[in-house]
């Protein structure tokens, strides 16, 4: 394989690169955010490792730029920031996989091996969401429905897109909260009740077919 290691801390980055070339892989370390955003677009990798906390652009800014430059290769982030929101946010980034400091590296060259087994997904999977004939273009931030466009407000756009990536599932009020409006507390409001309201009225009563969906007394669903 090769690999590119986003890492600024040069023991790290040492340790990391001696075992991958020992396993007969190609590695090349870039130390800056910044600098590897350019690098890896412009040089074909098979996975890349990224730390959390990097000079010039973190981690997280980091990969967000790679997938909106349609750059489909498989990231593992290899961080010491650890909490389980820090894990969601480097997944909902577009991180592949997670693996927190102190790490084995037996470990993280399996990981790497696992992620460069994937195949390779559409770049359009990644810009893209729809669900029946409402439709999300994730980076030019649109929204249309049976080829109509809606005008959404961004927390409004927020909202229906952490909807259409878990279609078919049941979000609580508690996980919108949290994913949407990054509350870890119930602020007494029915911000989410009027939200849902103002989606609905542009997503759906326009058009036939309701897409979002009441859960009595347990939350809302997008699906068909």
């Amino acid at each position: 394989m090769r690999i590119l290691v986003v890492e600024d801390d040069q023991r790290t980055y040492d340790y990391i690169r001696k075992g991958l070339i020992e396993a007969g892989h190609v590695c090349d370390v870039i130390e800056d955010g910044r600098d590897a955003l350019a690098h890896a677009a412009r040089e074909p990798y098979d996975v890349i490792v990224v730390d959390r906390m990097l000079p010039g652009l973190d981690g997280l800014s980091l990969v967000k730029a790679l997938r909106a430059a349609d750059v489909r290769t498989p990231v593992l982030f290899l961080t010491a920031v650890g909490g389980v929101d820090d894990r969601v946010d480097g997944l909902d980034a577009g991180g592949d996989d997670y693996v927190v400091k102190p790490f084995a590296f037996s470990e993280v060259l399996a990981r790497l091996n696992a992620l460069a087994r994937r195949p390779p997904q559409q770049a359009m999977e990644a810009t893209r969401l729809s669900v029946a004939d409402l439709e999300l273009d994730l980076v030019r931030r649109t929204c249309r429905r049976a080829g109509r466009e809606i005008d959404l407000m961004p927390r409004e756009f927020a909202l229906l897109e952490y909807l259409m990536r878990n279609q078919g599932r049941v979000l609580i009020r508690t996980m919108l909260l949290e994913r949407v409006w990054e509350f870890h507390f119930d602020p007494q409001t029915s911000v989410v009740e009027t939200h849902i309201s103002r989606l609905r009225a542009k997503i759906d009563k326009p058009f036939g077919r309701p897409l979002l969906h009441t859960v009595r007394q347990t939350g809302y669903s997008l699906h068909v």
